[in-house]
């Protein structure tokens, strides 16, 4: 047998049987096989565990294509910040000025409900950490699947706010590769690998490696860098194996070290009269494995496993905090199908460690077994169903159930879909004030309760010839949100703890989207509008949240041809933002982001250049970032609520061999 994996094969791995949704599935993978075209319809997508093609699947899922994913990286190859900022809905949201780490909100909700799947595994943790969005470079990705609201129901506690699924390329039957090199006018190199070749008929096998560089930067010479120093090495081999029985195998490891060095310049004091240096080493390394065997010709049978320890070395200031973090995750479930319907049952074990070695206290262990479950059904050529529900036991939080509901009517050019879900979140100390301070003034954490919300959103979508264009209403309403509390305790160490919010937090919105392609050119505008507010239970009062503008917006433009030429500008605003505990305001300015980046191929040889913030924009040109005293968490900065970077370009050369 001539070994040759599609991407259609490893969703094939990650969720559903070949055989799924008999007498289309020929037409799926021919299709699928030629994923360059331009034909969205036929993309497989797999975060919503039964492999649907996106415009079939009542669960919607956003895709960020292989075009999209190719361009992206030459802007920002380090790292997938970029990637995902760029859709809409989404936003990358800086959690510390120092390290320069961020965490991905979807629709307004929380960072960290935010579920990071490498594959369909949580490779980075059940709940990854902020500074992991920046340890992985977009290198060897196909496409990247993202699914809004609450997806607890499929993939437990760590989605209450949505999935993003990291879909890596699978190998041909013949060699290929890429090598990129890329340098930045700040002072930034990064060079990345990526090759794939069959191993024998029935297996291929890939690997992606890194290393990246970025000098200091304290651009307004303060004596705080607005660029933190670091070094980072990635290595992530893969093999994929496809037996004649209709077995598929899927193996992954991976490592990441990293040193980050941020706060203030050698040299300078805060004004305290101190220096601050807010440092981190990082090192993470993770394995994960998909195993799918066929029972007969409607059933097969999924099992898969993934274990993630990550070690970090933390300097704030004067205070040292090393800690460890494990992430372990066992599955199996069966997956079945008739011709209306198809359905997934499972077993899942999932478990959370975290281990300080200076702070004890606050070390954790969840232990998570659970019962999940998959139904979609297609009552009729124009209505399609699905329905999907999960049951945790968490051994800290108790007996949690996430269900979800959606629906997909399609009458001739439009498709109408409405989805309804539960979720919940299980409190830890990292909230994001926390992830910047640390934790030694962090009280222990006592009589929390778990973060629960019920989402609910409804697409409509209408596309004719070359055009798209689509409206998405959502809501959210989010209960015990885990926020930092000051403690009156003069004297006291510990000066801030972990509280469960008074009232509801209630997120309203809309979503705007038009593309439009003519010849080589493709244009792409989005508008979003986010109402976003917390009411206090005790006293009435109701104030919007921080950080989350209500109005932003993008405008992309892109003339390429392939194999020779790429020219694209992007514009996107952000508008203006409620402010916490910022000494110099409290609304932030609204602001413009304006790119432009082109390529030329010659060969298998392209050169790139990438100009970012043609604007200039910085926050610390309106106002300082250090705040004139430490705050009580041990925080030394506001938030960040603009650009730091200044405009920056970056250039290199991306070059391609084998197939």
């Amino acid at each position: 047998m001539q070994f040759k994996l599609s991407k259609l094969a490893l969703s094939v791995f990650l969720f559903a049987p070949l055989s799924s949704y008999a007498g289309e599935h020929e037409e799926h993978e021919h299709d699928h096989h030629g994923h360059e075209k331009k034909a969205i319809e036929k993309i497989q997508v797999t975060a919503s565990r039964l492999g649907r093609i996106v415009t079939e699947s009542a669960t919607r899922t956003e895709v960020i294509i292989g075009e999209e994913v190719q361009e992206k990286a030459l802007m920002r190859p380090g790292n997938i910040s970029m990637l995902v900022a760029e859709t809409g809905g989404v936003r990358v949201q800086n959690t510390s000025p120092a390290l320069g780490s961020a965490n991905i909100r979807l629709q307004g909700l929380y960072g960290r409900y935010t579920q990071l799947l490498s594959d369909g595994l949580p490779l980075y943790g059940g709940q990854t950490a902020s500074i992991g969005l920046l340890q992985i470079p977009p290198t060897d990705l196909a496409s990247v699947e993202i699914i809004k609201g609450s997806a607890s129901s499929m993939y437990g506690g760590s989605a209450l706010g949505g999935v993003i699924n990291l879909i890596s390329r699978t190998p041909s039957d013949e060699f290929e590769g890429e090598v990129l090199l890329n340098a930045t006018s700040k002072n930034g190199q990064d060079v990345t690998a990526y090759l794939a070749a069959p191993v024998s008929d029935s297996m291929g096998a890939s690997i992606t490696a890194g290393a990246h560089h970025q000098e200091e930067q304290d651009l307004d010479d303060d004596g705080w860098l607005d660029m933190a120093y670091y070094e980072r090495a990635t290595v992530r081999p893969r093999i994929y194996w496809s037996g004649e029985n209709g077995a598929n195998l899927y193996m992954t490891m991976g490592a990441m070290k990293e040193h980050r060095n941020g706060g203030t310049v050698e040299g300078a004091l805060m004004p305290d009269g101190q220096p601050f240096a807010q440092n981190q080493d990082s090192l993470r390394l993770d394995g994960g494995l998909i195993f799918e065997q066929p029972l007969n010709d409607t059933l097969n049978l999924n099992v898969r496993g993934s274990l993630m320890q990550q070690e970090h070395e933390h300097q704030y200031g004067r205070v040292i905090e090393d800690d460890k973090h494990n992430s372990y995750l066992v599955e199996s479930s069966v997956t079945g199908f008739t011709n209306k319907t198809a359905w997934i049952v499972g077993l899942a074990y999932q478990q959370e460690q975290f281990e300080s070695e200076q702070y004890y206290e606050f070390d954790y262990e969840f232990e998570v077994p659970g019962l999940f479950s998959q139904l979609d059904y297609d009552a009729t050529d124009e209505l399609a169903l699905s329905l999907s529900a999960r049951t945790d036991w968490h051994s800290e939080y108790g007996t949690q159930f996430s269900p979800r509901v959606s629906a997909l009517y399609k009458p001739e050019n439009w498709s109408v879909r409405g989805s309804f879900g539960k979720g919940y979140y299980a409190p830890t100390p990292f909230i994001e004030d926390i992830e910047d301070a640390g934790l030694s003034r962090l009280a222990p954490l006592d009589n929390l309760e778990e973060e629960t919300a019920t989402t609910a959103s409804v697409d409509f979508s209408y596309t004719v010839d070359s055009i798209e264009t689509s409206l998405t209403l959502f809501a959210s309403d989010i209960d015990n949100v885990t926020e930092l509390e000051e403690m009156n305790c003069i004297g006291c160490d510990k000066t801030v703890r972990i509280v469960n919010a008074a009232g509801q937090s209630e997120i309203r919105g809309a979503e705007l989207l038009l593309r439009f392609r003519w010849h080589d050119i493709k244009f792409t505008t989005s508008y979003l509008y986010t109402d976003a507010s917390t009411q206090d239970d005790t006293t009435g009062s109701i104030s919007p949240i921080a950080l989350t503008p209500r109005h932003s917006a993008g405008a992309v433009i892109m003339w390429e041809e392939h194999g020779s030429h790429l020219l694209g500008f992007e514009a996107y605003y952000t508008g203006t933002q409620q402010l916490e505990n910022n000494p110099y305001r409290t609304q932030s300015d609204a602001y413009w982001h304006l790119g432009l980046l082109g390529q030329i191929t010659f060969g298998n040889v392209s050169w790139f250049v990438n100009a970012e913030n043609l604007l200039n924009v910085r926050q610390t040109k309106d106002d300082p970032l250090v705040l004139p005293e430490q705050s009580a968490s041990g925080r030394w900065t506001t938030d960040i609520w603009s650009r730091n970077d200044g405009f920056t370009v970056n250039a290199g050369v991306r070059i391609q061999f084998g197939h």
